[in-house]
């Protein structure tokens, strides 16, 4: 099985005067993307990355060269389908915000640095336009030769005024056909609350708290973040060296944008706390680690899970009080963050794509397959 993993090189060996001129060049790409974007928009039938004409392509009045002129064009069509696809008849018109710019080898061509012994190589980019060249220097680091070892590095690059992210595709075994599965409810004052009763980054909350204390944008709130992440990363590895799983089941929270209904169902001060890019970066490392372990990776609607009682079904508000779950119906009590984490292992076991696990975990939790009422 094939995935593709990326990471970032940063730009900080680059000179100003480069650092400027690349400025330049994503300001002019962004504002061409736009004006794809607006193209596109009012003529959906000519929005096909297979038949990107010259008439198509000259379009915009700019300096860009053709062949970046294409890879804006068909980045405006992704835009414009994504945002269609996902919100249908309610769906506005996207902006592209000119803080990155994807390039293929056609632009751009990683050379290794002979004579420079700060960095490793140079990204050079070239056909940009305006007999624009651009040399920016990469160093890479323990992530990156990782990926470069163990898989296949692609020959496209994204591009920001910070860094460059590279992609690797990287083939790994077939998944796990074992039964043991585990749901995971993502908390403030546990990060992961397991099914199976344990819990692991119980000191999150004071990371966190750390994260809000500084001033935004400042060095100390950026030192406090890499520290958090870093403890992120600490706990996912310690989840799979502990818990050894062949499922592991989350609730699904992808689309948490202001006014979406998966964001209400948080808890004000988790939502404020923890805030969106904190989740998903948690999700993003939990499945990268699912990949690479050849672990299954599952999600669920998260409607109710801190409310149910997976004991005898009964869903009520009341049932939960503060970090305490009691269930009014039936008496079953637990923590109310691994109750949770229960619920989000029976939604999945008890939908149409558990029934491989069904069996062995409703024997081995002792609850009973009522759930049925969730989907």
């Amino acid at each position: 099985m094939k995935v593709i993993r990326s990471t970032k090189c940063t730009l900080k060996f680059a000179s100003s005067k480069k650092k400027e001129r690349l400025s330049v060049v994503l300001a002019e790409y962004s504002k061409v993307v736009n004006l794809f974007i607006n193209y596109f928009w009012n003529n959906p039938s000519d929005a096909n990355k297979t038949y990107l004409l010259k008439p198509i392509v000259d379009i915009p009045e700019t300096w860009l060269s053709a062949r970046l002129r294409k890879v804006a064009a068909r980045e405006a069509i992704d835009m414009v389908n994504a945002v269609k696809e996902r919100w249908k008849d309610k769906a506005v018109m996207p902006t592209h915000r000119g803080n990155r710019m994807y390039v293929s080898s056609t632009i751009a061509d990683l050379i290794p640095s002979k004579n420079a012994h700060e960095f490793d190589a140079w990204l050079h980019l070239a056909s940009i336009g305006d007999k624009i060249i651009l040399d920016l220097p990469i160093r890479y680091h323990k992530h990156f030769n990782k990926y470069y070892l163990s898989g296949k590095r692609l020959n496209s690059y994204l591009i920001t005024k910070d860094y460059v992210q590279f992609s690797f595709e990287i083939i790994t075994s077939e998944k796990r056909s074992g039964t043991k599965a585990i749901g995971i409810d993502t908390g403030i004052n546990a990060l992961a609350s397991l099914s199976n009763g344990k819990q692991y980054g119980l000191d999150i909350k004071n990371h966190i708290e750390r994260v809000k204390r500084c001033k935004h944008g400042s060095n100390g709130q950026k030192k406090a973040r890499r520290a958090l992440k870093q403890y992120i990363d600490e706990t996912v590895k310690e989840i799979f060296i502990n818990e050894n799983p062949d499922l592991i089941v989350v609730e699904r929270l992808k689309y948490m944008g202001n006014k979406s209904k998966a964001k209400r169902l948080l808890a004000k001060n988790i939502r404020r706390s923890i805030g969106i890019w904190n989740w998903k970066y948690w999700l993003k490392r939990l499945q990268e680690h699912t990949e690479l372990n050849r672990v299954s990776f599952r999600n669920v609607s998260p409607f109710y899970t801190s409310q149910a009682c997976p004991r005898c079904g009964h869903t009520d508000r009341m049932n939960r009080n503060g970090e305490m779950f009691a269930c009014l119906n039936c008496g079953h009590t637990d923590n109310a963050d691994n109750n949770a984490a229960v619920n989000i292992l029976l939604r999945f076991i008890m939908g149409p794509y558990g029934a491989h696990y069904k069996h062995d975990n409703l024997n081995e939790l002792g609850f009973v397959p009522i759930f049925l009422k969730f989907d």
